[in-house]
């Protein structure tokens, strides 16, 4: 593959040489010196045109000798024509400054970005041939969205798995967050989590980004790991001249009523003879918040002991024809404080005309302080239960039984670092290098980066207490409870000590990315212009997760009842969840951090490797792809791009085997080694056709793959005997396939908006799920399997732009409004008995997204409500259908608002989910909660300023 790759390379090479003709580059900024993405550049009496990139800066080759006028056309600015005169071989600089078209902005005062953000975005999104969403800087600012996954949600077609009430995990027309990628800068992102592929959105800022650009169809130029899309988070770069941005801002979560503090600057300027451009940036964001949390578990199976077999000497069981039953209940309280910091520094530097170098560099950093206190009841069933134990209604409900509770404190040691909570520690970062090059006619690109995620959680420790008593179950499926039969045997000083354990975590991604591209003029068609484009892109990445876990024993009797140790009552009337559920009294977690764990004298310790091994790997995965794509027009409103991309993927992984002995004891390791390796061949077809200036159609037929979670394919095995489950990797996974088919139409309102449809379909072949079955011994056997073949098909709309045909005030009104709708059918998911389920959709396929807003901009002040709705999918494939989790439907509402008070200086306020929309798992059916986690309303407020200079 390396041979094809070095083939391709010097072929391009080849290719150099000059023509009797010259060229035309430059920049592309507005009033403010901000540059202009999506711009149209073109030269009517040769026929010839091109596109401004997300910097500005467009490039024009082969123009043929003489004097031509230039014409540069945005929508919502006025057009610009300029003259230039080309010199044989020779390159022309031609900078253009566009202004607004003043019937548009007459009621609105200009502040910063304006309008500009949104027409930047819509022009690009116009002039792509492939089928994209474009978000700009300003569009984020319209919304209270503090990182990038709570920005990307209100894209038409995205729903977001939240994490403490932060959007985290993307999910692109139904497909699972593994399957879609995200790169920075086109450079794909390394995931800081251990088993699976997931980018964590929220862990990098949302100003700290330019655009955010949702490919939907790649094109062969692009990465191939993208079955439901690719995003792409493009950093900002050096500005045309002095600008300086800086954000002061505070707050209070109203579920603990601790402050937010929140700080941003950005600086950049070019040099006089603007050959040198530089800009840094940085943000921090510190949030003292937490959640609260009720969850069960549950079954519709009950059995209790009667006897002993007089002959075999086994327990005999007795069946008993129940409803369905919380098996395991919990309260849970979580004390979080989160930081979140990010910096970023990027250079470019000009050569001369044809050749310029850059640098650009990121480096995100979030720690997560984290103490949880957890109640947990479990139901004692089977040979733990006899008759008069428990207590069945006449309708076959459950109503009372004996529970084993547990009471468990999780903290971090007592360092300035940890606090006396979990620390976990996740960064992300991205060093650039990259050049630009105009050799001739040809255009060439190329880039070298290094990026790395890590996730470190050192000193994570648990204190857990036990004790026995009987409950009455509420029956209530929506809202379970457990309550005490009696108060005293439930009395918390009276639990005994259960566990004690400290453990710790790594896990590093590193990823080494190179590519390079080149393009020049081919025309198939004479008088109608065209271009072929190749390239050659290698991605060498090391996965490894490094645990370990001691369990401690205390030598004395100190800790032998929660009642001999300091305690606190985390008991809160107002929880979210319903008042009813009072979490009750827990080791503190001053005094969990504080106890001296390795003191020989104190504590004995016994490495438990059974809980760590099976979970640390080391994966090695090393892609080499090549692409080669012509785009050509066929005629004044008919383009078409043809491509073909191949991937070849080898992967050397190492996993750990767990042996037991006859007694289930843990009795040693064995190393797993094992290597996959495939090739892909996926060829592409974008037609656009432009049925007038304003309105664009749009066919897409791609091919994308999508490779295992890294826990999915490392070899290993863990038992777990206690509760009778195992769990098995599978190195022998394909990767997941998918043939895409896309049509849009999309019109453009001069007035700066869009209206748009479209349908998809997805054909994918081999998708990976966890099999769940049992095996002779009764043990549960978790094993991840390719399915057969699924089916998406979804319909995108989507309505953005200012109202400003309506008369008076109402013409500062502005709709964003976007709905998708899917469905799917799964092939080939076998249930716990080995049947082939029908009646599964794809998981993470959420019927139904909506994004709705509705915004005013009068003179000095806007206002924005923001509404973002997802229907409830299934999220993990049980045994049998009554297994199978889902995760609920989520409907946030949101507010912000902002003053002008100068041209430069403005107030902004935010307030975000009204809704105090929870976090709900259900199991089944809809009615049968899993998991409801509250987060409660969020207020932030602040102040912006803002200077530009243009050069």
């Amino acid at each position: 593959m390396k041979n094809h790759i070095t083939f391709l390379l010097l072929f391009t090479l080849s290719f150099f040489g000059y023509s009797q003709s010259g060229n035309i580059q430059g920049i592309i900024t507005d009033e403010n010196g901000v540059t202009v993405p999506g711009a149209t550049v073109s030269i009517k009496e040769l026929n010839k045109g091109t596109v401004s990139d997300f910097d500005g800066k467009f490039t024009l080759v082969d123009v043929a000798e003489g004097t031509h006028n230039v014409l540069v056309s945005f929508i919502g600015y006025a057009n610009v024509e300029k003259e230039v005169t080309i010199i044989a071989e020779g390159t022309v600089t031609l900078n253009v400054i566009m202004s607004s078209e003043s019937t548009e902005l007459e009621e609105v005062l200009i502040t910063g970005y304006g309008l500009g953000g949104q027409a930047r975005a819509l022009n690009t999104q116009k002039n792509k041939q492939n089928i994209t969403n474009i978000v700009s800087t300003d569009q984020i600012g319209k919304f209270p969205d503090a990182n990038i996954g709570d920005a990307v949600k209100r894209i038409p077609g995205i729903t977001m798995q939240v994490d403490q009430g932060e959007a985290r995990n993307i999910i692109i027309r139904g497909l699972s967050p593994q399957l879609n990628s995200v790169t920075l800068n086109g450079s794909r992102i390394p995931s800081a989590e251990g088993d699976n592929r997931n980018v964590q959105m929220d862990l990098i800022p949302s100003d700290m980004v330019q655009t955010i650009e949702v490919n939907k169809a790649v094109t062969p130029d692009m990465d191939a790991d993208a079955l439901g899309g690719s995003v792409n988070l493009i950093t900002r770069t050096s500005p045309q001249g002095f600008r300086l941005s800086a954000t002061a801002g505070s707050g209070v979560n109203f579920i603990t009523d601790k402050r937010i503090l929140n700080g941003s600057f950005l600086l950049g300027n070019r040099s006089k003879n603007d050959k040198f451009g530089w800009m840094v940036s940085a943000s921090i964001n510190d949030n003292d918040f937490g959640s609260d949390n009720v969850e069960a578990e549950w079954n519709d199976e009950f059995e209790y002991y009667t006897g002993v077999d007089d002959v075999e000497g086994d327990p005999i069981m007795e069946d008993v024809s129940v409803n369905p039953y919380a098996k395991v209940f919990e309260i849970r309280e979580y004390l979080v404080q989160r930081i979140r910091r990010s910096f970023s520094a990027n250079f470019d530097y000009k050569l001369d005309k044809n050749n310029t170098i850059y640098f650009k560099s990121i480096y995100n950093w979030r720690d997560d302080r984290e103490n949880r206190f957890r109640l947990e009841n479990e139901i004692l069933d089977g040979e733990d239960i006899e008759v008069g134990d428990f207590t069945v209604d006449s309708n076959g409900n459950l109503t009372s039984f004996p529970v084993e509770a547990k009471r468990q404190t999780k903290g971090g040691i007592d360092s300035k670092r940890n606090k006396n909570a979990r620390l976990e520690d996740q960064r992300m970062q991205n060093y650039s290098i990259g050049g630009e090059h105009l050799l001739g006619n040809w255009q060439v690109d190329w880039m070298g980066s290094f990026s790395k995620a890590s996730e470190e959680r050192l000193n994570e420790r648990y204190l857990e207490y036990e004790s026995e008593y009987s409950v009455a179950f509420n029956n209530d499926q929506d809202k379970p409870y457990f309550m005490p039969l009696s108060a005293t045997d439930a009395d918390y000083s009276v639990f005994e000590f259960g566990e004690l354990t400290e453990e710790n975590q790594y896990t590093e991604e590193k990823d080494i990315n190179v590519f390079v591209n080149a393009q020049a003029p081919l025309t198939l068609i004479k008088g109608k212009e065209g271009f072929i484009k190749f390239g050659a892109k290698s991605r060498i990445k090391n996965k490894n997760r490094n645990n370990d876990f001691t369990e401690f024993e205390a030598i004395g009797d100190e800790l032998e009842f929660l009642g001999n140790i300091p305690v606190r009552s985390y008991s809160d009337p107002d929880f979210l969840a319903g008042n009813q559920y009072q979490i009750g009294t827990f080791a503190s977690a001053d005094y969990l951090g504080g106890l001296n764990l390795y003191n020989g004298d104190v504590f004995d310790s016994t490495v438990l490797p059974e809980e760590y091994l099976t979970a640390n790997f080391d994966v090695n995965e090393n892609v080499y792809a090549g692409y080669a794509m012509i785009n050509q027009k066929l005629s004044d409103k008919f383009t078409v791009l043809a491509g073909l991309r191949l991937e070849h993927t080898s992967i050397d992984s190492q996993g750990n085997e767990l042996n037991f002995n006859e007694d289930g004891d843990y009795a040693g390791t064995s190393v797993i080694e094992s290597k996959n390796e495939y090739t892909n061949i996926l060829p592409g077809l974008h037609l656009k056709y432009d049925v007038s200036p304003s309105t664009v159609l749009r066919f897409a037929w791609t091919n994308t793959i999508a490779r295992p979670n890294y826990v999915d394919l490392v070899p290993y095995q863990e038992i777990n005997n206690e509760d009778q489950e195992i769990y098995f990797g599978n190195a022998d996974l394909s990767p997941t396939t998918s043939m895409n088919f896309d049509i849009m139409g999309e019109h453009y309102f001069k007035s700066v908006g869009i209206i748009s449809a479209g349908v998809f379909y997805k054909d994918i072949s081999d998708f990976v799920y966890v099999n769940r079955s049992e095996n002779e011994a009764g043990f549960e056997v978790y094993k991840p399997l390719n399915g057969k073949s699924a089916t998406v098909l979804g319909a995108e709309v989507s309505l953005q732009r200012r109202l400003d045909f309506l008369p008076g005030f109402a013409k500062n009104l502005s709709i964003y409004l976007n709905y998708t709708y899917l469905t799917s059918d799964t092939d080939g998911i076998a249930n716990e008995d080995g049947d082939e389920r029908t009646d599964l959709d794809l998981p993470n396929t959420a019927p139904n997204m909506f994004n709705g807003s509705i915004g005013y901009s009068g003179k000095r002040f806007s206002l924005r409500l923001s509404g973002n709705y997802s229907d409830s999918y299934v999220d993990e494939i049980g045994g049998r259908a009554f297994e199978d989790r889902y995760y609920d439907e989520q409907f946030f509402l949101d507010f912000n608002a902002s003053v002008a008070l100068t041209n430069r200086l403005s107030l902004y306020l935010d307030l975000n989910n009204i809704t105090n929309q929870p976090l709900r798992y259900f199991q089944g059916t809809k009615n049968r909660t899993m998991q409801m986690e509250f987060y409660e309303k969020r207020l932030t407020f602040g102040l912006k300023y803002d200077i530009f200079n243009k050069k």
